[in-house]
């Protein structure tokens, strides 16, 4: 399928492809970066089926790096925020080659042989990862899966509750199940903005899916709302990949009244649950717009959903690519696209039949569709009694005083755990005023075991870089 992919591009030829920090970039132009990037890989001494780290965002660069990787059947390693930890958790579980930056400037391949050499460290020795892994070398990865002609792809998990996973995927599956499409024709193609990470599945998926059907992919300097729906505006985006955290960003920030927005025709939202309530308010902001609720996870990757309707989160995964089965309420997945295994953890998450065990609770409809509670991880026990922190924020989201809210729970010597909220006050309230109301507001709405002990005012709502709430802390005191 790799000469299907090249010779896509060559078909494109004159399409824009890329629009890179505002230049227009051809598919034409790609493929001749790709070309040129293999070609200094190889001057580099970087081989086939050698394990490669990517430092970068999405440009012209990374994005061309990771095609010039996948032709040269590598293990690739896409890194957007690369500390000195993560490369280190790299090096001893993956053994990577070379390191390869994209920045401003170009793209700076960098040998982490030698440099392991210089400080003592031989990337080829016997037992230098402490994974599953025991093969020798840089490309000890690429044995994993079980193809010599394939390349690879490995993924970071975000880490919230611990080291990241390292998840081995099979490259080209990814890539030959986007090829399966037919193109576009030029007139119906696809402009999407690349809001999701380039090192999250997410991300990876919306590239992969524009790009080798035709379309043009928008490539932001920055996520914040405001360069978001700038984008929007000039380009005329008709997809919008997000989250309904930044969703509610875009909408808290008045964006959609600042910006243009008429050109969107799909947003799709998905990496975490969408409160019933905060997407009633999305299609009040965006009533033009078909809503669709995505689902996926690093390890099964991105299967396709249909929603109920854009006003409901209940959705069905229809794709044929993709099996699910509720267990003791957690949603299970076995995909065509799954992963191959992690390289730094057992594969406990796996059951005996190879059925990938999200974590995911949900709620099953008896037409079959299906509606996402929160995480098994987030459940807040009180006493014995217990809450997703989900049901709570939904029911907070519907104060005219609450622009938004996260819900957690908090270590508590009596009940084991008490629920805390943060809340973003809608309009200029005391801290007494807002927490008067938050107790006010939910009383009768909820179980008393529901209410939170504590209720702390907050400027803005916490989010990591996977555009997510943050709900871990590490302390309860609260105020």
């Amino acid at each position: 399928m790799r000469e299907e992919l090249v010779r896509r591009f060559e078909d494109f030829g004159t399409r824009t492809a890329l629009y890179d920090h505002g230049t227009a970039v051809t598919y034409a132009q790609l493929l001749k970066r790709i070309r040129d990037i293999r070609e200094r890989l190889a001057l580099h001494g970087v081989r086939p089926r050698e394990t490669v780290v990517v430092h970068g965002d999405y440009s012209l660069d990374s994005v061309a790096t990771l095609f010039a990787l996948h032709l040269g059947r590598n293990v690739v390693v896409p890194v957007v925020t690369l500390t000195g930890t993560t490369l280190d958790t790299l090096v001893e579980h993956c053994r990577p080659g070379h390191l390869v930056r994209t920045t401003a400037n170009g793209v700076e391949i960098q040998d982490l042989a030698e440099q392991a050499a210089a400080t003592g460290r031989d990337l080829a020795e016997p037992g230098a990862a402490t994974g599953p892994d025991t093969a020798e070398g840089p490309a000890a990865v690429h044995g994993r899966i079980g193809d010599p002609q394939a390349a690879g792809l490995v993924l970071l998990s975000s880490g919230s509750t611990g080291a990241p996973k390292v998840i081995l995927h099979n490259l080209d599956v990814l890539v030959d199940q986007k090829l399966e499409k037919r193109p576009r024709r030029r007139e119906n193609a696809l402009n999407i903005l690349m809001v999701l990470m380039f090192d999250h599945i997410g991300g990876i998926n919306s590239l992969l899916s524009t790009l080798l059907v035709g379309g043009t992919a928008v490539l932001p300097r920055q996520r914040t709302p405001d360069e978001i729906c700038a984008l929007i505006e000039r380009h005329r985006i008709l997809v919008l990949p997000t989250s309904p955290t930044y969703l509610n960003l875009m909408m808290v920030g008045g964006y959609h009244r600042t910006y243009d927005l008429s050109s969107l025709r799909l947003i799709t939202y998905g990496t975490e649950p969408m409160s019933d309530e905060l997407l009633r308010r999305v299609h009040r902001t965006f009533p033009g717009v078909r809503l669709l609720q995505t689902f996926g996870t690093s390890e099964t990757g991105i299967a396709t959903t249909t929603s109920e309707s854009s006003s409901s989160t209940y959705f069905k995964i229809s794709g044929a690519g993709v099996e699910h089965r509720v267990v003791d309420g957690e949603l299970q997945l076995r995909s065509r696209t799954q992963f191959l295994g992690y390289l730094n953890y057992d594969d406990d998450s796996l059951t005996e039949d190879r059925w990938f065990r999200t974590g995911d609770l949900v709620e099953e409809a008896a037409d079959g569709y299906l509606r996402i509670k929160g995480r098994a991880k987030e459940i807040i026990n009180v006493g014995g009694e217990k809450l997703l922190p989900l049901e709570l924020e939904s029911v907070l989201m519907g104060s005219p005083l609450v622009e938004d809210c996260v819900v957690y729970g908090s270590p508590n010597a009596i009940t084991g755990q008490s629920v805390c909220v943060d809340v973003k006050p809608r309009g200029p309230l005391t801290r007494a005023e807002l927490r008067r109301h938050v107790t006010e507001f939910l009383s009768g709405r909820v179980e008393p075991f529901k209410m939170p002990t504590k209720i702390n005012v907050v400027d803005t709502i916490e989010m990591s870089d996977r555009m997510k709430k943050l709900r871990s802390r590490p302390s309860a005191d609260g105020e």
